[in-house]
């Protein structure tokens, strides 16, 4: 799997989610139980992570939604 992107904006993260459900493109959502290691502070990023192959749709889905650029400020 490939690193779509990383952040710690849980609501973002949540969206993505839906939208990556919705297309029925795979994903996981890897260091999400990290806050438990770092005390639950939220500074952690997590990383949603795709197939090889589904990567540019991905990118392509989010772009088009505005996700992508609101992951980058994040």
């Amino acid at each position: 799997m490939d690193e779509l992107l990383r952040t710690n904006d849980l609501v973002l993260i949540s969206a993505i989610e839906a939208i990556l459900q919705a297309e029925d493109i795979g994903y996981f959502v890897a260091d999400q139980h990290m806050s438990a290691m770092e005390g639950s502070l939220g500074f952690l990023p997590r990383r949603i992570l795709v197939e090889r192959d589904s990567l540019n749709q991905a990118r392509r889905i989010l772009g088009e939604a505005g996700l992508l650029e609101a992951a980058a400020r994040g």
